[in-house]
């Protein structure tokens, strides 16, 4: 009995070193329009255009780590080469300074992540996007960017057909290029291996 619960102990310390060891300690950050010029940015949080009515970024640069910039870059071509469509990124990676600010100004888990567990954004493997088309104009998509509304639900379904169709595109491309939709933002997708990186407080410029 007692040579059960000691293998039983080993066996348990060496899952948890294998499932830690595949963390990425110290992930590079990469600016996504440093790796493809073509891809179009809207930086909110650059600027007082964003729900704290602040200035959260001192740059307009998007920032991920080169295993989400290198997916983003396939949706844009995929979308480019199948509807005519372009992705236009509100957001990418976040200092996790920057999250505590937005969770004392707005604490609802439902649209903005609690810093103590951190968010995806703040490991770089998250992205706010919209859809625009071959001009850069954006689609309807049925709310803006940050609308923290039932009408931002994916799920949600009292929409034109047309904005269900761009949503339907939005979530199907991102999907087949490793990205999880998030239930309550049309705009807002997480990486698949989100958990193989740490949370960082590196600040943008």
């Amino acid at each position: 009995m007692t040579k059960l619960i000691f293998t039983t102990r080993l066996l348990f310390i060496l899952l948890s070193i294998l499932s830690t060891s595949n963390i990425i300690s110290q992930p590079r950050l990469v600016c996504i329009t440093n790796l493809d010029s073509t891809i179009i940015t809207d930086v909110k949080y650059s600027t007082t255009n964003n729900f704290t009515g602040q200035v959260l970024y001192s740059s307009n640069k998007v920032y991920f780590v080169p295993e989400v910039a290198e997916a983003i870059i396939k949706v844009n071509n995929y979308l480019k080469t199948k509807y005519k469509l372009q992705i236009k990124i509100f957001d990418g990676y976040r200092p996790l300074s920057v999250q505590k600010k937005m969770w004392e100004i707005y604490p609802d888990e439902r649209y903005v992540a609690n810093p103590v567990k951190g968010s995806r954004h703040n490991r770089g493997c998250a992205v706010d996007l919209t859809l625009v088309d071959m001009n850069g104009k954006e689609l309807d998509m049925g709310t803006a960017y940050d609308d923290f509304s039932e009408k931002s639900h994916i799920n949600y379904k009292n929409l034109s057909p047309h904005v269900l169709k761009n949503r339907r595109i939005l979530i199907e491309t991102m999907k087949m290029f490793g990205f999880i939709p998030n239930k309550t933002e049309w705009w807002h997708f997480d990486y698949r291996d989100w958990k193989k990186y740490p949370i960082l407080d590196v600040p943008i410029d």
